[in-house]
């Protein structure tokens, strides 16, 4: 992507400034972010050329990341929120410390946990109950109303009925698998969660007993949750041998990034019906018209949106906002 092709000009030491595809994807930030920050300037790139005074002390740029040349337009930064399409330029960093300039970060989890962790819930109940199977068979005709067995609607080949009484066995204790863990054992649920890096009250808080080892918290589970963020250490951390070791009708939950568990794998015994799948990721983005795993009766399938609610997006912004 270009970079920002500011000009010098007069204003406040604060400067924000906002991409277009920045705002297709993240919605309200921009907006409320200036809000929070009323002294700044505010600049939108659609119309081309940001001047920005050669004063800033501050930038957050949201959708571009700054050239050499931006920032050598602006002698005064010393610190600076930078994102763009990812992933980020590989010197970013260097670039912005050979200046002196103070790269501001933020966790992305921290904002959209609790977005991401009720759909994930939604989802749990959706793949035990049919729920997105059903409303699109009755769209077609009647004859769903027809119950050979009364009302019920589960397929008993899988996880199926009420959160209560499950065994969920969920892969971390973080921002996101706290709440889904504590939200499941409040439902009824037996929750279980291996993370070598979480602290003991994040388990007691969440209501998860502590498993010490990956390879005990599989062979019993009723729904699986990997709840892991996508990072080197943890990309193909659920391996083929660990997804063989589910007992066949297991509910998998997907909703952080697809490859943090072997998804060939994964498909084989989704697709074998040894295993059904609630997912919002995928390994491949947008999933192809025509890819086996659409409009499967044991797949619940969304598409890569559990984290953008505007309380997400809103909250964004305020955790931005409150560094500085």
């Amino acid at each position: 992507m270009a970079g920002l092709r500011l000009r010098r000009g007069d204003g406040v030491k604060t400067a924000i400034v906002v991409h277009p595809d920045f705002e297709r994807s993240w919605p309200f930030v921009a907006d409320h972010l200036r809000g929070l920050l009323p002294s700044a300037t505010f600049t939108r790139l659609d119309a081309g050329a940001a001047p920005l005074p050669a004063d800033v002390e501050r930038l957050i740029s949201l959708g571009v990341y700054p050239s050499d040349e931006d920032l050598d337009a602006l002698p005064a930064l010393a610190e600076a929120y930078v994102t763009g399409s990812w992933p980020p330029p590989g010197d970013l960093d260097e670039r912005l410390g050979k200046r002196g300039i103070r790269r501001i970060t933020q966790p992305s989890e921290g904002y959209w946990g609790q977005s991401v962790a009720e759909y994930a819930l939604g989802l749990t109940i959706c793949g035990l109950r049919r729920i997105p199977q059903q409303h699109a068979a009755i769209v077609a005709d009647d004859s769903p109303w027809k119950h050979a067995y009364g009302q019920f609607g589960d397929d008993p080949a899988f996880s199926h009925g009420t959160v209560a009484g499950k065994r969920v066995r969920i892969v971390g204790a973080g921002n996101i698998a706290s709440r889904y863990a504590s939200w499941t054992h409040m439902l009824g649920a037996d929750v279980a969660a291996w993370d070598p890096y979480a602290t003991e009250p994040s388990f007691h808080r969440a209501g998860a007993r502590k498993v010490w080892r990956l390879e005990r918290l599989l062979g019993d589970a009723e729904i699986f949750a990997p709840m892991v963020p996508l990072l080197p250490g943890t990309e193909g951390l659920i391996t083929a041998e660990h997804l063989r070791a589910l007992p066949r009708g297991c509910l998998v939950v997907l909703v952080t990034r697809a490859a943090v568990v072997d998804v060939p794998e994964l498909r084989r015994r989704v697709l074998a019906d040894e295993l059904s799948l609630a997912a919002d990721v995928f390994d491949v983005e947008p999933l192809p018209p025509g890819d086996p795993l659409l409009g499967r009766h044991n797949v619940v399938h969304t598409p890569h949106n559990a984290g953008r609610t505007m309380h997400a997006n809103l909250s964004y912004a305020e955790s931005l906002a409150a560094q500085l």
